[in-house]
């Protein structure tokens, strides 16, 4: 009985640590579809045959992008779309963008009143960064007013006391104002961390600029771009971009195996990084998940190891013990079938050529 169960003992392990391999597996399948925002090169290329890749760009504290800036560098990525024999003019959707900074305002409905987080856009923000909305709409880049503001369910509680405020309006400074909708923030532990306890509105970036015009420049810049081949945009991108001391992250496919994995043999450097770059509270989270998704990763090796181990040496005693039983009992025994089938139709054929004589 005691040896039978030492005989099972390592299968049964075995066996719990390859269920701990494939849960690890699932974890991380889930947490790298877990933030929609790091996933918009996918969306935008749907179910056409032409890659996208999706880049950020974070501006060093000391530093904003300007418009001009902007436009010039969009321009240079025209063109670069140009000379891979692309046509951006014949199809707009080659080349997405959106851009953004942050600031603390004061919001003000009557006597209800507080300090909030603002989130300045422009382009096609929403698109990179699709909220659950609880009431109203996104703010649009071809919106014809850009006196609309989108809240979160903390501001607009604070405000209004409801969710349901599409067309209501509040001041921020003494500018009025027009709520365009209500969202709820991501309810994932990661964003959850990276939000804090901070409320949270977006609004136009042209009319922040008309508010606070010395706080002018944006502190990030997002792009979705044709990827003719692999790697070209982020060379495009890094070779133009006008501000070389900002920080570039390729988005697409940072939580790939290989991506991973390079993660974890830095994972020193990135903790003792002493960087510049300012992350908003979405890359904030991604790199969250991007540290949560590695350990799963060296987890799942971890634990995967000794099944696929056993695994291995198993195939190749069955491997072993077919050869030894190819060699040893197959072979000799269709030898003798061979020779025995070769001596009997020697003999019925004898027999046909000497009738006389059987």
């Amino acid at each position: 009985m005691r040896e039978r169960i030492k005989k099972l003992l390592l299968p049964l392990i075995a066996a719990a640590l390859a269920l701990g391999c494939l849960v690890c597996l699932w974890r991380l399948h889930a947490l790298k579809n877990l933030l929609p925002d790091q996933h918009a090169a996918e969306r935008w290329q749907g179910e056409g045959e032409l890659d996208f890749d999706q880049l950020s760009f974070f501006m060093a504290r000391d530093q904003k992008l300007t418009r001009d800036q902007l436009y010039a560098f969009r321009t240079e990525m025209l063109k670069k779309l140009k000379e891979a024999s692309l046509e951006p003019e014949n199809n707009p959707g080659l080349l997405h963008d959106a851009w953004s900074t942050s600031d603390t305002v004061k919001v003000q409905n009557g006597r209800r009143s507080g300090e909030v987080q603002v989130v300045a856009v422009g382009g096609w923000f929403f698109d990179f960064h699709p909220l659950r909305l609880l009431s109203g709409n996104y703010l649009q880049p071809d919106d014809v007013m850009d006196d609309r503001v989108l809240l979160d369910r903390e501001t607009a509680w604070l405000l209004f006391g409801g969710t349901e405020l599409s067309g209501m309006s509040f001041s921020i400074g003494d500018k009025p104002f027009v709520v365009a909708g209500v969202y709820e923030h991501a309810s994932d532990r990661f964003s959850r961390r990276a939000d804090g306890d901070a409320m949270r509105v977006y609004m136009s970036y042209d009319a922040f600029e008309r508010l606070f015009p010395e706080k002018a420049g944006f502190t990030c810049y997002e792009l979705v771009m044709a990827d003719p081949v692999r790697g070209f945009a982020r060379t495009a991108a890094q070779e133009k971009f006008p501000l070389k001391s900002a920080e570039l992250l390729e988005n697409s496919g940072r939580f790939e195996t290989a991506r991973l994995w390079a993660l974890l043999k830095d994972s020193s450097g990135r903790a003792m990084r002493t960087g510049f770059a300012v992350y908003p509270a979405w890359e904030n989270a991604a790199r969250a998940v991007e540290d949560r998704a590695a350990r799963f990763l060296a987890a799942a090796f971890v634990l995967g190891f000794l099944p696929a181990a056993l695994l291995l040496v198993w195939a190749l005693r069955l491997t072993r013990r077919g050869q030894l039983r190819l060699r040893h009992e197959i072979l000799p025994d269709a030898r003798e079938r061979v020779e025995e089938a070769v001596r009997v139709r020697g003999r019925r054929r004898w027999e046909r050529r000497h009738p006389d004589q059987t």
